[in-house]
């Protein structure tokens, strides 16, 4: 018996051929189904995989041209064998259009029988095996062009992200002009990028950034150095006066001084609020090198891109004056106040800002401390007038209140969420070297270096200055109290540089 035998299905309304044909291919091995008809046949096929089907033609209810039918229908790869005593042309077209692939003629010979099965068995498996490897090399294909298609669109994906990142840490306009014309060469492989601010007013274009790719050709270099060449000029113009919107050009001839040099042009408008603000041109001076519609596509996002990364600087720059302009106003209101702390804030920034410089600090560190030492006595606006403006010396619990600015300045200048270091540097600012100042006790390093600056140029403008409960000291005693202090109350490497620009700047 074999492992996994053949399943064979006889169909035939006379019994004993049945009973023969069962028991003469179970001695070879075979399963065999049988059935009378061909509505049984198709019963048995429901349940059963069977692996070929020999049918008699004339049977009742359904009979084997009908049944025949019915298999092709359902499984075009199951063959069928017609058994049938009146052979005849026409049965023989019959057969062969029902799909019928054989057919023997009654009596029927078993041996011939099996013979038959053998050669459609091997036929079939050839026939399957030819059915699989077509569709494995049409799924391999179909895959390949699933796996490119997606390949493309991971890379677009990528080039968009790329785009987006760049604009978002790009902090100024001139930068973000450069980026376009960078991110034209790099993503769409141009020759030549340039981006200029259009003037609807004169219809004229004036160059904010270019880039390329390396041009060495002297033609290119004359005509497109530094500049667009007149030409390209007047034909980008032209270009704009009939359409808003992106342009591809794949050749300008017909426009002599381009012809030959310009073999692929892309005119990318710029708009911000529906307003042409800036027009980017991007330029291929190769023969094989054509722009399509991908490349415009990219452009374009670059282009929407910047004009966004543009609006949000204007935006953020214009909401940072307003909210600097207004609480700076609290501060000069809070020094209306008081007029022995007028212009205070005013000269502890130029002051703070001075011994930064001295000390080396960075443009982003300068421009931190002038902003916090400009607004480090905001705080006070949370102080009560008579606690504020006591002409005398103040009670210990008067000094306590007192002693709550640093945080309320932090907490006014922190709930912005625009300036959290400046923030850090207003609430540090009564800190001591020695660990005895406030809020935190905070000691040497532990103190935000802008902080211990602050703290020096803030009590040097105290002490020079007239207060309610007593003159103010003359310069040279400020600086020796300065220098007393160095270690305790102050920080000696910020003393030192204080004192170095005490007799130029700060006392002048």
């Amino acid at each position: 018996m074999r492992d996994d035998p053949i399943k064979i299905l006889v169909v035939d309304d006379e019994t004993g051929i049945l009973d023969v044909a069962e028991e003469y291919f179970q001695k070879k091995g075979y399963e065999v189904y049988t059935a009378g008809n061909g509505v049984e046949a198709l019963d048995i096929l429901d349940r059963i995989k069977i692996g070929c089907v020999f049918t008699d033609i004339n049977m009742p209810t359904m009979d084997g041209l009908e049944l025949a039918e019915n298999i092709r229908v359902r499984d075009n790869t199951l063959p069928v064998v017609v058994m049938t005593g009146y052979p005849s042309l026409e049965n023989s077209i019959q057969t062969l259009k029902n799909g019928v692939i054989d057919y023997l003629i009654k009596p029927v010979n078993f041996e011939q029988m099996e013979l038959t099965l053998k050669r459609i068995l091997r036929e079939r498996e050839l026939f399957v095996e030819n059915l699989i490897l077509k569709e494995e090399v049409g799924r391999q294909e179909r895959l390949k062009k699933l796996n490119n298609e997606l390949l493309e669109r991971i890379e677009e994906v990528n080039t968009l992200n790329r785009v987006m990142e760049d604009f978002s840490s790009t902090d100024s306009s001139f930068a973000i002009f450069n980026k376009i014309a960078e991110l034209g060469v790099v993503e769409l492989k141009a020759d030549k990028v340039f981006f200029h601010i259009y003037s609807d007013h004169d219809k004229s274009l004036a160059l904010v950034a270019s880039d390329d790719c390396g041009i060495k050709d002297e033609t290119v270099c004359s005509l497109f150095g530094k500049n667009l060449s007149k030409a390209a000029n007047e034909f980008i113009i032209d270009v704009l006066k009939t359409d808003h919107n992106p342009c591809l050009i794949s050749s300008v001839g017909g426009n002599k001084p381009l012809d030959g040099v310009v073999h692929s042009l892309m005119v990318v408008p710029m708009k911000i609020r529906d307003k042409i603000f800036g027009v980017a041109s991007a330029f291929s001076f190769q023969k094989d090198k054509h722009f399509n519609e991908k490349d415009i596509y990219y452009m374009s996002f670059i282009a929407q891109k910047a004009a966004a990364a543009i609006e949000n600087i204007a935006l953020y720059e214009n909401i940072y004056e307003n909210l600097f302009s207004t609480l700076y106003a609290f501060v000069a209101t809070l020094e209306v106040r008081d007029l022995y702390t007028r212009k205070h804030s005013t000269r502890v920034a130029k002051y703070a800002r001075s011994i930064a410089e001295e000390m080396g600090c960075t443009e982003e560190e300068l421009d931190i401390i002038h902003f916090a030492g400009s607004l480090h006595d905001i705080g006070k606006i949370g102080i009560r007038d008579d606690i504020l403006l006591k002409p005398g010396r103040l009670t210990g619990e008067e000094y306590e209140k007192i002693k709550e600015h640093p945080l309320i300045g932090a907490d006014i200048i922190g709930k912005l969420g625009l300036w959290d270091r400046e923030m850090v540097i207003i609430r540090h600012h009564h800190e001591r070297f020695d660990g005895e100042g406030y809020p935190d006790g905070l000691k040497g390093d532990e103190i935000p270096k802008l902080s211990r600056i602050l703290c020096v140029a803030d009590s040097f403008d105290a002490i020079d200055s007239d207060r309610a409960y007593r003159k103010k000291r003359g310069k040279n005693k400020v600086l020796d109290i300065i220098k007393e202090n160095s270690g305790t109350q102050f920080d000696p490497e910020v003393v030192k540089a204080f004192l170095k620009v005490a007799n130029q700047e700060l006392l002048n």
